[in-house]
């Protein structure tokens, strides 16, 4: 009889093809699997990440990354040196068309509020009837304060302490300018009490408006040092910027010579010219507006601080002169020894030779010493006509000595006059130095910042363009 054939040992010994490795419920292996949590996502930092580590595994990767470390670090060259360059053009620009005439109108301001004193005192001793061109000058120079308070409103930030000179100004001038009124209404009437407003109107004058503007002439010379000494700041970063893109340029073509032999790649090349060219400017564009303003600030600002101590030192001493015949000695020191004008008349005439010697020191050229040796001569003979006329008051000619101070022969007010226009002569000039060296400094810093941008726009194309080359020859 037939039997069918039976199944291999082996086959047998193993079981069913599909018998589950395992025993146990149907179905327990899927569910199992459905309950295990899915693989954690992947952040975009990760994901990039491991792009980059796979690009760098070949060459040509390698050589795209660093295609893009040299673009980039060629544009942040540009772009920080031009906004540093930018900035540097700017502050200089504020330094000559802003910070410089603040405070030489600050400076002005205090002039004329002290001139106007002066002439004041003056008019009033010339008699009951002032002089017209007394009148006249105090006229101008008090509209000449009130112009220059304006302007100054106008340009000074609305806090700090320009502002609260200028708001303090605003109200004691109109205050001053009444007691002067009262006091020349009180003496064209020939009363006494003319005299006691007309020293109301100086306390005024020299207790708070002159103080105020002395501050104020203070808080515009400080920002303009502030100013100077930005525009004057080496670009540090841009210039770090600098060194390392050129760092980097030269480190990936040495990596490109040790690899290829090539001694040159234009393109590298290009962008390696285009980043010393964008520093080499910046430096020493830097370095010429740096030596500009500091001319600029040796040879102009110091004198012209110095000159205006000079002039507003004559302008005190002037005033106090007036004063000393309106009050006749009634008006003493705190140790009641000596007449208090006076006393400040010699204090104001120290103060202005002192600042004539500092200013002659100062003064580079012939055009700059002739005036303050003019004005020099001039104050010496203010000291002897000034003293000639005190001996002639101490011996009771009045009318004496007041001609000596007021009178329109060789007296006090003319030498003062002298003194005064040599002074203002001295101030032009140094102000045309100031202005010429701050501007050559401007002019430095023109077209830089435009200039930088874009030769860092094109140094990172040609670093671009370099490893395209040399990507192309692996395709």
């Amino acid at each position: 009889m037939t039997h069918p054939p039976s199944a291999p040992a082996s086959t047998a010994a193993q079981g069913p093809a599909h018998a589950p490795a395992h025993p146990g419920v149907p179905g327990q292996v899927s569910r199992a699997s459905a309950a295990a949590p899915p693989p954690p996502a992947r952040g975009a930092w990760a994901t990039g990440r491991e792009v980059l580590r796979a690009a760098a595994r070949t060459e040509p990767g390698r050589l795209r990354v660093l295609g893009a470390v040299l673009a980039l670090l060629v544009v942040a060259l540009g772009a920080v040196a031009g906004l540093e360059a930018a900035d540097r053009a700017a502050t200089a620009e504020d330094v000559v068309g802003r910070s410089q005439p603040l405070s030489a109108d600050a400076a002005a301001l205090y002039r004329s509020l002290a001139d106007a004193d002066s002439t004041a005192a003056a008019g009033f001793l010339a008699g009951i009837l002032e002089p017209a061109d007394s009148r006249a000058r105090y006229d101008r120079d008090i509209a000449t304060a009130s112009r220059l308070l304006v302007k100054a409103a106008a340009n000074t930030d609305g806090s700090g302490a320009s502002a609260r000179e200028i708001t303090t100004l605003n109200e004691l001038l109109p205050r001053y300018t009444g007691l002067v009124e009262r006091a020349r209404a009180a003496n064209r009437q020939g009363l006494p009490l003319g005299g006691a407003y007309l020293r109301y109107a100086n306390q005024e004058m020299t207790t708070r408006l002159l103080p105020a503007a002395e501050r104020l002439y203070a808080a515009e010379t400080a920002r303009l040092h502030r100013d100077d000494d930005g525009a004057r700041a080496w670009p540090l970063l841009g210039l770090g910027a600098g060194v390392l893109a050129l760092a980097a340029l030269a480190w990936a073509q040495r990596r490109e010579y040790r690899r290829t032999h090539r001694v040159f790649e234009r393109g590298l090349l290009a962008a390696t010219a285009a980043t010393v060219v964008a520093l080499l400017w910046l430096t020493g564009a830097h370095t010429v507006a740096r030596t500009g303003l500091g001319t600029a600030q040796t040879e102009g600002q110091r004198s012209l601080q110095v000159l205006n101590e000079a002039r507003i030192s004559s302008l005190k001493a002037r005033a106090n002169e007036n004063l000393t015949q309106v009050a006749r000695g009634a008006v003493l020191t705190e140790d009641g020894k000596r007449d208090k004008y006076e006393a400040e008349y010699e204090t104001g005439m120290a103060a202005l030779t002192d600042a004539l010697a500092r200013a002659s020191r100062f003064a580079d050229d012939e055009a700059g010493r002739a005036p303050l040796a003019e004005a020099t001569a001039r104050a010496g003979e203010w000291r002897a006509r000034h003293a000639a006329a005190r001996d002639l008051g101490e011996a009771g000619d009045y009318p004496g000595a007041l001609d000596r101070i007021i009178g329109p022969g060789p007296s006090a007010g003319r030498s003062f006059d002298q003194v005064d226009a040599a002074l203002e002569r001295a101030l032009a000039h140094e102000q045309d130095e100031f202005t010429r060296s701050a501007r050559g400094a401007v002019r430095a810093l023109t077209g830089l910042p435009v200039g930088a941008a874009v030769l860092g726009a094109l140094g990172a194309l040609c670093a671009v363009l370099g490893i395209n080359r040399r990507l192309s020859e692996y395709r």
